[in-house]
């Protein structure tokens, strides 16, 4: 597999400077039947925690009460406090909901110390990511990302390995912090071990659907994070829209880093590469990028961080 070189004693900037001239588990065997959640719930087993800090807890969804929290939170950060449209199902329910929620695992963020507006007894979602691994898409239609990219060269050259979809990823906004993102990012890194997973993909999204509003960054991403060929997937014909809008020359990175979205910046600190081409995304209001992000190209720094002993549960 190819392993994006990344210092972890650098800083992000200094990642695009030019260079100078497991063991089988359980949960791993259990992909061929759907959602982690659902397998547990059949079989009436708690859920993990996967981390804690402080009032804070990183887990899965256990029940359709969670998911529909989950679904009010990104609801209340995708359509109230961003620019999304929502249809009138969405309108109607006050919940970001798609056929995709049936099928997917809903990693959360918990407050312990908040709790739920329309339940005394809950805790208060404060944070989730979407995640649905290739097993069970494959069996549901495929990747939420296929709408937008043709992954699916990506995937079939490299065919021995399992590749996981992140999504939806929102944070209430008290809570976006350094601390919140950090326990979301334990969860995922447990979830990949857990289910002995290879390679993370998913859509990120720049605010805005002018491309040429956000040249720059756009630029940015091609010219110094775009996907060697071995991982790249391009934009669907009939939605590609040019990433390619200033030369290399023009563009100060410093400038572009700072006018990234956190999101953005933090998988490309982790090693992530971008895909070729764009697509506005009319209904969320934004311009998506393809984030691809091998789990051998994440740096030891980040992987002994993130690593389970150092969370307790």
């Amino acid at each position: 597999m190819a392993r994006a070189t990344f210092n972890p004693s650098r800083s992000l900037l200094d990642r695009f400077r030019p260079a100078p001239a497991g063991r089988p588990n359980l949960l791993s065997a259990l992909q061929a039947y759907g959602g982690l959640q659902a397998w547990m719930a059949r079989s009436h087993l708690p859920m993990p925690s996967l981390g804690r800090l402080g009032s804070l807890e990183v887990r899965l969804a256990q029940t359709a009460q969670e998911v529909r929290q989950a679904q009010k939170l990104r609801y209340r950060v995708f359509y109230r406090e961003g620019s999304a449209i929502p249809n009138p199902a969405r309108l109607l329910a006050r919940r970001d909901i798609d056929s995709y929620d049936a099928h997917c695992d809903h990693l959360l963020v918990l407050d312990h110390d908040a709790q739920d507006s329309q339940a005394a007894n809950r805790p208060a979602v404060v944070g989730t990511y979407r995640l649905l691994r290739q097993s069970v898409a494959e069996d549901h239609g495929g990747f939420y990302s296929a709408g937008e990219f043709d992954i699916g060269a990506l995937i079939a050259r490299h065919a021995n390995l399992q590749f996981l979809e992140l999504g939806r990823s929102c944070v209430l906004a008290p809570y976006r912090n350094k601390r919140t993102v950090e326990l979301l990012w334990h969860g995922i890194w447990s979830y990949v071990l857990q289910s002995r997973l290879d390679v993370m993909i998913g859509c990120a999204s720049l605010d805005g659907t002018e491309p040429k509003q956000i040249a720059l960054s756009l630029s940015f991403l091609h010219h110094y994070a775009r996907a060697p060929e071995p991982w790249r997937a391009r934009a669907l014909p009939e939605r590609y829209i040019e990433m390619n809008r200033m030369s290399k020359e023009a563009i100060d990175p410093k400038a572009a880093l700072r006018g990234l979205p956190p999101l953005i910046k933090g998988y490309l600190r982790l090693g992530a590469y971008i895909g070729d081409g764009a697509v506005i995304d009319h209904e969320f209001g934004t311009t998506d990028v393809l984030i691809v992000l091998p789990v051998s190209a994440i740096s030891e720094r980040y992987i002994e961080h993130f690593d389970l002993s150092r969370w307790a549960a």
